[in-house]
């Protein structure tokens, strides 16, 4: 892996470096372009079951805290044009500052040079792409929130907010692809420094197969070094949108993933491990139906009813102690102007263990939700 990372090194330093000369030709007082947008979150959440908080932890005592009201996500990103080829980008949760902000807040904070449409390059903290929910514009969720593999995987490194650098690019033929290569610490995001020497080299390219539906497929995979072991992810999505009138549409997305868990491998003690690092492993999948009418009526754009299903196993290697999860999220939704500008969300998250486990989050349960959104 150090041949790959002295490449990475060499590519962004010269690349970097004829930037720098080319910047130094114009007028120093050319003033940087700064735009400004952002997503909010507000919702009322209530537990099914009076014995179980908003968390999924199940109390025992009877003593859990069972409604709320909440803000889930204030965000706002700053984009900052300092040439025709570069961009700087940061990203603020400031909902993050309702309980210890240390590791969360800044979610964004990256860099980005313009070759042409075939290479681009990234540099700074940002979420590597590896999957459907991270092509998802940062003011923009679908369905009630994001998947739990997609938090699986973001807690192994995969996905989410991670410090590194990446290639990406596009190419427009008749099946246009598009492809990003990153290498991250993979510890997550707003670390003083990586925990191992290792890193965390995926790739992500994605096929358009059919324009009119807008059908693509996503292949994704990587290989890492995790405190002197090997590790691996791999996963592969398909998405569309089925148009079924003239107004009405059918958008369907569906993602599997598989990889090893090393986060749960090394958080049991060496004596409670069952084999090798390579025995714990994790897989998922879902499937989001999303059903959209638009009507168009007034400030009301459309109405959309939507249910994912999803299935996860974070240690499916050990059938007798693993505890796969089941997850149906029913949602109803209307959508006022337009591309999300501002959502009604009403619909349950309803969780179904193999087995329900005492004072833990293991524990059956359906969390009912009323939440609004809108975009800045």
């Amino acid at each position: 892996m150090n041949r790959y990372l002295l490449i990475l090194v060499f590519t962004f330093s010269t690349f970097f470096n004829a930037y720098a000369q080319e910047a130094v030709k114009k007028d120093s007082t050319t003033k940087a372009k700064i735009t400004m947008k952002g997503l909010f979150q507000a919702r009322y959440l209530f537990s099914g079951n009076k014995n179980i908080d908003l968390n999924g932890l199940q109390h025992p005592d009877g003593k859990a805290v069972y409604n709320d009201f909440d803000i889930k996500r204030a965000r706002l990103q700053f984009t900052s044009k300092i040439s025709d080829r570069t961009d700087v980008v940061l990203l603020l949760n400031l909902a993050d500052f309702k309980s210890d902000p240390k590791n969360k807040v800044l979610e964004n904070a990256y860099i980005t040079y313009r070759v042409d449409d075939y290479v681009n390059l990234k540099m700074g903290q940002f979420r590597p792409a590896f999957g459907l929910e991270d092509m998802y514009p940062v003011d923009v969720i679908k369905s009630m929130d994001y998947s739990n593999q997609y938090t699986a995987f973001g807690n192994n490194g995969w996905q989410s907010f991670q410090i590194g650098a990446s290639i990406y690019g596009a190419t427009h033929g008749e099946i246009p692809v598009k492809y990003e290569f990153s290498i991250v610490n993979g510890n997550g995001r707003n670390q003083v420094m990586d925990s191992d020497n290792g890193k965390h080299f995926s790739s992500r390219v994605e096929f358009g197969l059919q324009k009119s539906m807008n059908i693509k497929l996503g292949l994704n995979g990587g290989l890492a070094t995790v405190n002197g072991d090997g590790v691996y992810a791999t996963g592969i999505d398909l998405s569309g949108v089925i148009p079924l009138g003239k107004k009405w549409s059918l958008e369907i997305e569906t993602e599997y993933k598989q990889g090893d868990n090393h986060v749960l491998y090394f958080g049991l003690d060496s004596a409670k491990r069952v084999g090798a690092l390579n025995k714990y492993q994790m897989r998922g999948v879902y499937i989001l139906p999303n059903l959209r009418y638009a009507i168009n009526y007034h400030r009301l754009s459309s109405l959309e009813i939507s249910c994912r299903y999803e299935n996860f196993n974070n240690d499916y290697r050990h059938a007798e102690t693993a505890n796969p999860r089941q997850t149906w999220t029913p949602m109803i939704s209307a959508e006022f102007l337009k591309a999300y500008s501002a959502r009604i969300q009403i619909g349950v998250n309803i969780d179904r263990y193999k087995r329900n486990i005492p004072a833990t989050t293991q524990y059956n349960n359906s969390l009912f939700i009323v939440q609004v959104q809108s975009r800045l």
